[in-house]
């Protein structure tokens, strides 16, 4: 039985790998609390999804051809991704403090400000589902979804810098 060290080539690709899983999981299960549990995103919530629909794909790339690739592209299109999920990382925690009040959302969504739209005038538009920013729709432990993509986003954006720095290493 072979075991990979943590240091070995093999196991930058075993992290990226882990980060791509991470990410799946997350965004499926964003997908499931959606259609099967009936929560509906907010304007936040869609914007947090842009690292999943851009960053799996690359990511997914990366990992497919990971031998093929020279170790520049490789670097490169992990270095994409994981600066695509530090932004998601981002959003999410913004999206967190607006859901907690800590700070004003965008008046899009939250409803606040002097050009805000009012939600009674759009009460008569029945198939509309308006979800506003600052409503805390799940949580556990204290923690939102918002939360949890924010820490989610975080680990891959940890993964995929460990996977780097292990390939720049062996590279120089």
């Amino acid at each position: 039985m072979s075991q990979t060290s943590p240091l070995s080539p093999a196991s930058d690709r075993v992290k990226a790998g882990a980060a791509f899983v991470l990410g799946l999981a997350a965004i499926l299960g964003a997908l499931a609390f959606q259609f099967i549990g009936g929560l509906y995103p907010c304007e936040l919530c869609l914007t947090q999804r842009w690292p999943y629909y851009i960053g799996l794909p690359l990511l997914a790339l990366a990992l497919i051809v990971w031998r093929k690739l020279p170790t520049p592209f490789r670097v490169g299109l992990m270095g994409v991704v994981a600066g695509l999920f530090a932004w998601g990382a981002w959003v999410g925690g913004y999206h967190a403090g607006v859901e907690w009040g800590w700070w004003p959302g965008p008046q899009s969504c939250t409803g606040v400000g002097d050009d805000a739209v009012s939600l009674d005038m759009l009460s008569d538009m029945s198939d509309v589902r308006i979800v506003p920013c600052d409503a805390i729709q799940w949580e556990m432990a204290g923690i939102s979804l918002a939360g949890f993509n924010a820490l989610i986003s975080a680990a891959i954006v940890v993964m995929l810098v460990l996977a780097i720095i292990g390939q720049l290493r062996r590279k120089a």
